[in-house]
């Protein structure tokens, strides 16, 4: 699989210097236009107004890119054929010339092949309510299990069984820590209501565990470090679970399964809040890219 990397983050890998990628399927299947490519762009921006370079990650033509340019960017946000892939889908993507939008899976796998180290998004995907009728359990998980790349995020999307993706996360052997917290942060919830063994006080320490993570841990597994909104920027949490409540009635009364699901859980989370899931959706991802693109100037110190 050829993979292109932009001349700008090739160099900054070369260097040593800090890189944060940045996955494409919230613009392309995330976020409704125009708020895809804001977001896209204002994600880039604070990744470098945080001192490191951002590298959206994304498939054009046939072709996985690690650093989309402008032009690359608008058509993850505008096109109707981008495909929604996941790491095992990028073959399939790669024979048949297409565009996609790559997953956390995805982005963490091409990421570590371009020797990434640090990868910002809003929420990881989980494992499902009714996963034991399902067996419907996000590829994100199993990949972080083997993909040696430290992911910044708020959590796993609320509409998921948390509990459940924490316990599998644990024997997937994948460390997962509270950034400034010992609670799991529950996307748009600051406390998902799951505790957390392990916390790091800030980006110097952030960047320490990833460096013994990939010394003490021969597996070479990823790495969680959860960030959670404050609470000022929370959805109001008797609004989010009267949303997800509504939600999940709704996708049963549909019968919506497998990939449908999350897709389908935050667009009616977008209209039962009256659009405010998708303002604090947006909170999340831009904090995220800004505390990723720190922690990434950290481990370039440390290095």
């Amino acid at each position: 699989m050829s993979l292109a990397i932009r001349p700008e983050v090739a160099e900054a890998l070369e260097r040593g210097g800090p890189v944060v990628a940045l996955e494409s399927t919230l613009i392309s299947h995330g976020l409704p236009h125009p708020d895809n490519l804001e977001v896209a762009r204002e994600s880039e921006r604070l990744v470098r107004e945080g001192g490191a370079v951002p590298a959206t990650i994304g498939v054009v033509g046939g072709t996985p890119k690690v650093g989309l340019d402008g032009a690359e960017l608008k058509l993850m946000a505008t096109s109707d054929g981008v495909e929604k892939l996941s790491a095992r889908d990028l073959p399939v993507a790669a024979a048949k010339g297409l565009h996609g939008a790559t997953t956390v899976a995805a982005t963490a796998h091409l990421a570590a092949i371009a020797g990434i180290r640090l990868f910002a998004t809003g929420g990881l995907g989980g494992v499902h309510r009714g996963a034991r009728e399902s067996w419907d359990v996000s590829a994100d998980l199993a990949a972080l299990a083997r993909t040696p790349v430290a992911v910044v995020c708020s959590g796993v999307k609320s509409i998921l069984d948390v509990p459940a993706t924490l316990e599998y996360l644990e024997t997937l052997g994948v460390p997962v820590v509270g950034f400034r917290t010992r609670r799991f942060p529950g996307f748009y919830l600051a406390d998902s209501g799951s505790p957390l063994a392990w916390s790091v006080g800030d980006e110097g320490e952030a960047a320490r565990l990833i460096l013994a993570t990939a010394d003490l841990l021969p597996d070479h597994p990823g790495l969680v470090v959860a960030n959670p909104l404050a609470e000022g920027d929370q959805l109001d949490p008797a609004l989010h679970d009267r949303a997800l409540r509504a939600g999940l009635e709704e996708m049963e009364r549909r019968g919506v399964r497998g990939g449908d699901v999350t897709p389908f859980l935050l667009d009616r989370f977008a209209t039962e809040t009256g659009g405010e899931s998708l303002r604090v959706n947006k909170r999340i991802i831009q904090g995220n890219a800004g505390l990723a693109a720190r922690i990434a100037v950290a481990l370039a110190g440390t290095s």
